[in-house]
């Protein structure tokens, strides 16, 4: 093993180290943020639990992002191909530069408000199951941050990401355990939420939904990120899926003594 591999194994221990004895969240993550970190090294990290109210983002350094950067993102983050991977694709851990040049980043509407004012010049991110909040399937997003001076993200980084990856995925579902829910989630879905998994079901992508109801895409992506928790899934085909089977009921098996 070289010398770099090595060096890179001892990043990761240490995080695993602090996982195995985990038995809070609260405690947890503050300590977890800096050996994050430099597990993965950047300046910045962000941990946000989605849906989690109890939970809600973190970030290394306290204070990172200010509240006008947080409503620059909520507005824009569904033209971001990197944060719609991470939000509601697989999630795998990625480097932004995988999938845009720096020019394509830097022309994002939301690079301006929100990217720029901290930094944010080459990026990882992560996202995995980390157990449940109020019986919903919750997930926890992860960004890791460089500046323009800082190198971009390497192999070993993206290879050490997904190892830990898994771990933390283990943990939180070890600390957030799924709790009765006061009504099936299924029925919980909106009229709304319906009529866009509907749409979806019946193979229309987020723009044409949008055109179809009237709404913009962002509320097709907010309706369908609601609608993945209350479906018990992570994607479009697993929602798609299981809303047909919904709307299909059970399955019919003819009277009794019916071949």
């Amino acid at each position: 093993m070289s010398a770099a591999a090595e060096a890179g194994l001892r990043r990761i221990l240490s995080v695993v180290d602090l996982l195995i004895d985990a038995v809070d969240e609260d405690a947890l993550v503050p300590a977890l943020l800096p050996l994050l970190l430099g597990a993965l090294p950047g300046d910045s990290i962000i941990w946000s639990p989605r849906p989690d109210p109890d939970h809600p983002l973190r970030t290394l350094p306290d204070g990172l992002l200010s509240q006008d950067v947080l409503d620059a993102f909520d507005r824009g983050w569904w033209c971001d191909s990197f944060v719609r991977h991470t939000r509601i694709g697989s999630g795998t851990p990625l480097r932004r530069s995988a999938l845009q040049t720096t020019g394509e980043f830097h022309a994002l509407p939301v690079y301006g408000d929100v990217y720029r004012p901290f930094g944010a010049e080459r990026q990882l991110a992560m996202s995995f199951p980390a157990g449940y909040a109020a019986g919903i399937p919750r997930r926890v997003s992860v960004v890791v941050s460089r500046d323009r001076l800082g190198s971009d993200f390497s192999d070993a980084d993206v290879a050490a990401a997904a190892l830990l990856r898994t771990r933390l995925s283990r943990v939180l579902g070890r600390l957030a355990p799924p709790t009765p829910a006061p009504a099936p989630a299924r029925d919980l879905v909106t009229r709304r939420e319906s009529a866009v998994l509907g749409l979806l079901a019946d193979g229309l992508t987020n723009q044409q939904i949008a055109h179809r109801l009237a709404i913009s895409p962002r509320t097709v992506d907010k309706h369908l990120e609601h609608a993945y928790a209350k479906l018990r899934v992570a994607g479009r085909v697993a929602a798609a899926n299981a809303w047909l089977m919904r709307e299909a009921g059970p399955p019919d098996h003819g009277p009794k003594g019916a071949a």
